[in-house]
């Protein structure tokens, strides 16, 4: 992001551009501000391309338009899947391409083996929108607060992330929503987030897992019906509760191998406040216990894809079964 806020700062537009990365919200701003500093309000000599049903020739035939009454034309191809997949005819194409042309690729994923790949890179610039680490996101937190005239704690944005996950569009809009609801006051505080935000589906799973934990059938059970309501499949469901006994059995392992928290985050690709949640939930439960979580979740997955058993009975009676103490 730097390197093309750099290129529109100093007037230096490159004619290709390679946006691509994980974070959605940082691919769809850099893009947009491409957009606005070569075309603004042009709608003249922007041309913009999505799917997978653009062809490299009607890319190449609007590239070869000379721009009307206008230093550049502006061409954007987004989600073209030409980046995991070979397109030589346009990577020997841009060598050539005229020079009043800016062609911006925007894609989720790459193989940066591919020819065309490495010739963006080459001719122009390929920028990866990474997912943020817990303090890039933090700090973004607190500039976005900071704008309107608010503060946070450390605390306090901690709780915010575990709340929203680290989507940064999911958080611009849940900061958009506390923003609002502080008011006229400038310090946002833990209950604030806690009224305001919209807990996610994994948290929902997380609190289902601590209920769990503490043999609350009655609350387990409320939320999983809590997400039946709001649609979730539950063979999802199913899914993010084993992939989460799996985390926790995983860091209480590490965590007996004497590994601290970053360690374990940084072994496993975690974030920091997602390791100190499974710490947690690790210590609540028995290195047993969460064996047999797992083996338990191994078998209803394939009843349910043999067809023994339906998916909704299925969740509903790993539930039960967790929290009722004891898997025998």
């Amino acid at each position: 992001m730097k390197t093309i806020q750099a290129d529109i700062k100093g007037g230096a537009i490159r004619r290709v551009y390679l946006i691509f990365g994980e974070e959605a919200y940082l691919r769809t701003a850099c893009r947009d501000r491409l957009k606005q500093a070569v075309a603004g309000d042009d709608t003249i000599n922007y041309t913009y391309f999505e799917g997978k049903d653009t062809t490299p020739e009607q890319v190449m035939e609007m590239a070869e338009t000379l721009p009307f009454f206008a230093e550049k034309r502006l061409i954007i191809v987004e989600n073209s899947g030409w980046f995991k997949r070979e397109s030589d005819k346009l990577a020997a194409y841009l060598p050539d391409m005229p020079e009043s042309t800016c062609l911006v690729f925007v894609e989720e994923a790459v193989d940066k083996r591919n020819k065309l790949y490495k010739k963006v890179s080459t001719l122009g610039y390929a920028a990866e929108c990474k997912r943020q680490s817990t303090a890039e996101l933090k700090r973004w937190i607190s500039r976005g607060l900071g704008q309107a005239g608010k503060k946070i704690t450390e605390a306090t944005a901690e709780e915010f992330l575990r709340r929203t996950g680290d989507d940064m569009e999911n958080i611009r809009q849940e900061l958009e929503k506390l923003i609002g609801y502080v008011g006229d006051r400038d310090v946002v505080t833990i209950q604030d987030v806690r009224t305001i935000t919209t807990s996610q589906i994994s948290n929902r799973i997380f609190d289902m897992i601590n209920a769990i934990a503490v043999r609350n059938q009655k609350k387990a059970l409320d939320l999983y019906y809590d997400l039946m309501f709001l649609k979730e499949p539950p063979m999802k469901i199913m899914v993010l509760v084993a992939r989460q006994f799996h985390a926790i059995l995983q860091t209480k392992e590490l965590r007996e191998q004497g590994l601290s928290r970053d360690q374990i985050a940084e072994r496993c690709g975690w974030r920091s406040f997602v390791v100190t949640r499974y710490m947690e939930q690790a210590a609540r439960f028995s290195r047993e216990e969460l064996e047999e979580c797992v083996s338990l979740c191994v078998e209803m997955d394939e009843a349910v894809k043999s067809g023994e058993i339906k998916d909704s009975v299925a969740a509903e009676m790993l539930i039960v079964k967790f929290s009722r103490g004891g898997q025998g």
